[in-house]
């Protein structure tokens, strides 16, 4: 145990730029109960990220040693010199390459090993020396957490993992808050009309979030009469793609592309319908961050969506990768205000229930002090 008697708790993690996992990071750490745990972070990468600013301001240790290209010993080293240096209690890993540089690390110290899964590529896939290798460290691993049940199927599946050393903790976040007279600012600068749905996703412009597929969907939506805008928040390399499907689509005046919002709590405020196209999922953030705000929301059945959606309750799962099916479930919400609010506020309740950053942590807890 460290020497101020607190349980010390180390987070090893790519870097801590903004994205799911690194937000999952931050919250463990602004959720935990400072009287028990002190908190740290290892990145095997650099630069460190916006979110490492944030915690560095508050006092949190962040250290960092670059990973070379290839297996690299001298990270191994630089982990364990920290680990006793540091007097470091428990170790948790997030995702599978921190996790295999932590636990060979933490070999032979008295400390504990905590690996966190967070999702996987698509299409999914593993090697044979991983499915070796896996079993062994699994042993010197004192737990094994996926963030959804789809994620722990695909370590046991995937990666030769047993079942029963995996348990599911669902990611957890803070209801967000907004300012609703932003929202009316942004309505009237984007010209979205009262009588018009205003639908919405916020997500990289990454070909794993099929926005193309959303696009066409969407295109069914306005052919079938229903009065929309759609909102996408978000930069990345498919922009220009996206851009170009658009003007074929001749949908020009309907879409919005924003760009990169830090902070777009008002904008998601702003969406009567959330929406989610992947087609390979862990535990999206912003879908819980829309359920916090009371969304409806339309998604895919990739990854942890449809445990976090339940289909007809806080709103409507489709096939993967299928437009038509994902056009039909818009065009039936927005057609119904009835719907529409039963499902906001089902979205609310399975998100206090489930997914609150204060169930997540408490969770974690509970592993740190095992």
């Amino acid at each position: 145990m460290s020497q101020t008697n607190k349980i010390s708790v180390m987070h090893i993690t790519y870097d801590m730029r903004i994205g799911g996992t690194e937000m999952v990071i931050k919250n463990i750490i602004e959720g935990s109960d400072s009287s028990l745990f002190e908190m740290s972070i290892f990145c095997i990468e650099s630069p460190l990220g916006p979110f490492a600013d944030d915690l560095l301001n508050q006092g949190i240790k962040i250290d960092t040693h670059a990973r070379q290209p290839g297996f690299d010993l001298s990270l191994i080293k630089a982990i364990r010199q920290h680990i006793k240096g540091n007097h470091i209690d428990v170790v948790h890993c997030h995702q599978y390459t921190p996790w295999i540089y932590g636990v060979i690390a933490a070999i032979g110290t008295q400390t504990k090993v905590i690996f966190t899964e967070h999702g996987r590529f698509y299409p999914d896939s593993s090697s044979w020396k991983r499915k070796l290798i896996n079993p062994l460290l699994n042993r010197f691993t004192a737990a094994t957490t996926a963030i959804s049940a789809a994620t722990k199927d695909a370590l046991v599946n995937y990666e030769n993992f047993p079942a029963k050393s995996i348990e599911v903790v669902y990611n957890g976040i803070a209801p967000l808050a907004y300012d609703e007279q932003e929202v009316t600012r942004l309505r009237k600068h984007y010209l979205i009309a009262d009588n018009e749905r205003c639908l919405g996703t916020i997500a990289r412009l990454d070909p794993i979030k099929n926005h193309a597929m959303m696009l066409k969907a969407f295109k069914q939506v306005i052919d079938a009469g229903i009065v929309a805008k759609l909102i996408i928040v978000g930069d990345g390399e498919e922009r220009q793609n996206i851009e170009t499907l658009i003007k074929e689509l001749d949908l020009s005046t309907q879409v919005i592309l924003t760009g990169y919002e830090a902070k777009p709590q008002a904008l998601l405020a702003m969406m009567d319908i959330y929406l989610l196209s992947s087609l390979s999922e862990g535990t999206s953030m912003t879908l819980l961050e829309a359920m916090s705000l009371s969304k409806p929301c339309v998604v895919t059945d990739a990854g942890g969506n449809p445990e976090i959606i339940q289909h007809k309750l806080n709103g409507l799962v489709t096939a993967n990768d299928n437009a038509s099916e994902f056009a039909q479930a818009i065009i039936e919400l927005a057609k119904s205000d009835e719907l529409n609010v039963a499902m906001g506020k089902a979205s609310f309740s399975r998100f206090l229930q489930i997914f609150s950053a204060t169930t997540m942590c408490q969770k974690y807890q509970q592993l740190y002090q095992q």
